[in-house]
């Protein structure tokens, strides 16, 4: 096991001399290695999600302990988003310079504890709203740098021909790590109270840390990271990406904006449709409307990863398959939102808002992939900068959805503005996406 530790790290000493091209095979894991590591960021992408719909959730149920309306309960599910916005494009250049894997246990480590004592926070004093806003802006923080942290190990370690499958299905974790809170969340909910929903996600976080610590990670390189972390001193080489010519792409800004939407869209999904359910249809198992669309979105998140890379390896073009995802992930998904705002069965609205969330899992092997495509020296660094966009939009989204049902009593709107921001970035992303590399100088550049 040490050996297999060692080989796992960065050796950015020992790649100064080598051409990218061969640093970069080098650097990449084996298929043990890649299967083990596959395996533990799937669980920790469930864990961090876990984590994140805990409140979402247990929001109903808060907010008849605490008295908040729908304007005060969209403040509080948006204000992750205010945290989450503002560690992505950290994350991302912390997972290029010292190593994703390490970036992703010391936020986990924090996440879980602070989502741990979030109950305890919620019963300080009486001011609920501040202290519970103040708690999801820190997870927020934490947990904004996963995704950037994730894009960066994943660019540098997993071959080009298994990166889609392989993003495809640490992103399932999403989808599990919600379908496990919704499921038993739900019971810990109606036979705990919502304070058992805190202590079960954060619980697990920290026993996933401990395992990853223990067995897939070498302890002098973490207290090493640690210590420069510390000191605020680089521990790898200078970059020598060349930023200027990196946005002046027009594929660049095509991506971003497309993360934008994909993000947006999914945030507003993910906090408000445990509320649509529970108000539009009051009678219904919570487990059900909880758990059917995140059940079936896993298997479909590892088939848009398997016939992504299935298609390339049979000749298609990287960008011709990448933009068939998005038309999936983007375009249909946001045909069946907005079935979701008019239909007052709730058979049909289980139907639509699964294969809305399913069809969203293709953005996995399309937008997510592409910022890859595009600059694979560089990738945390750049989906932290599309990612904070998309937060960013998350922010605005969530809480223009509680005033909008506060205004007009409907969620058709809500799922209209879902619809609206998701071909906006769809339509971006067909005219301009494109998958050669851009973080190339123009002498070398793969054109």
């Amino acid at each position: 096991m040490p050996s297999q530790r060692s080989s796992l790290m960065q050796s950015a000493p020992e790649e100064a001399g080598k051409t990218p091209s061969a640093a970069a095979e080098d650097a990449q894991w084996s298929r043990p290695e890649c299967q083990a590591w596959t395996g533990m960021l799937l669980l920790g992408t469930c864990l961090l999600y876990c984590a994140r719909v805990t409140m979402p959730v247990c929001t109903v149920a808060m907010s008849q302990d605490f008295g908040w309306n729908k304007k005060e309960a969209g403040i509080v599910l948006s204000s992750f988003f205010w945290g989450y916005c503002l560690t992505q494009v950290v994350g991302g250049h912390l997972g290029d310079r010292i190593g994703g894997e390490k970036v992703i246990l010391l936020s986990a480590s924090t996440w879980g504890f602070i989502t741990v004592v979030t109950p305890l926070l919620a019963h300080l004093g009486s001011g609920h709203l501040a202290f519970m806003t103040f708690s999801r802006i820190l997870t927020g923080l934490l947990q904004g740098v996963y995704f950037p942290a994730l894009t960066s190990l994943l660019s540098q370690r997993v071959q080009e021909s298994e990166r889609a499958f392989t993003y495809s299905t640490v992103g399932a974790g999403s989808q599990f790590g919600t379908l496990v809170t919704g499921g038993v969340g739900s019971v810990l909910l109606d036979w705990c109270g919502w304070q058992s929903v805190f202590y079960f996600s954060g619980g697990l976080t920290l026993l996933w840390v401990y395992y990853v610590y223990r067995y897939l990670l070498n302890e002098k390189d973490l207290v090493l990271a640690l210590g420069v972390l510390a000191q605020g001193l680089p521990m790898a080489r200078p970059s020598k990406v060349p930023w200027r010519q990196l946005f002046r792409k027009p594929s660049v800004w095509a991506a971003i904006c497309s993360q934008l939407s994909s993000a947006c869209s999914f945030f507003i999904l993910l906090s408000w449709l445990p509320t649509f359910f529970k108000e539009t249809f009051p009678h219904s198992k919570g487990w059900v409307f909880n758990v059917v669309p995140w059940l079936l979105a896993i298997p479909a998140s590892l088939f848009s990863g398997f016939l992504s890379d299935r298609l390339i390896s049979q000749g298609y073009r990287v960008i011709t398959v990448r933009k068939f995802m998005q038309v999936m992930g983007l375009g249909l998904s946001s045909i069946f939102a907005l079935c979701l705002g008019h239909t007052t069965s709730f058979l049909k609205a289980v139907i639509f808002a699964s294969a809305s969330v399913s069809f969203q899992t293709f953005n996995h092997s399309g937008i997510s992939v592409n910022i890859q495509d595009l600059a694979p020296s560089c990738a945390g660094f750049l989906f932290g900068v599309a990612n904070t966009a998309g937060a960013l939009a998350g922010v605005i989204g969530v809480c223009l959805g509680g005033y909008l049902i506060e205004a007009t009593g409907s969620w058709t709107c809500v799922f209209n503005l879902v619809a609206i921001i998701s071909n906006l970035g769809l339509g971006t992303f067909l005219v301009f996406g494109k998958a050669q590399r851009v973080d190339l100088t123009p002498t070398h550049e793969d054109l």
